[in-house]
């Protein structure tokens, strides 16, 4: 499965855990806080300034 934009962080985290290096690489340090496992992958790199696009390439290699 690929992971998307829309995908919530705390979904992403629980079935990839392997997500979670990658994600704080980017800089987005708090993957395991309560409004982090909400949000979409889209909001929360908007929220940290990250290059969504590179993000998601990188979470999907």
């Amino acid at each position: 499965m690929k992971i998307t934009k829309d995908m919530k962080v705390g979904e992403i985290v629980k079935n990839y855990p392997e997500s979670i290096e990658i994600l704080m690489s980017f800089g987005m340090g708090c993957v395991g806080c309560p409004s982090a496992q909400a949000e979409t992958l889209e909001d929360a790199a908007n929220v940290h300034g990250l290059d969504l696009n590179g993000l998601l390439e990188a979470l999907n290699k």
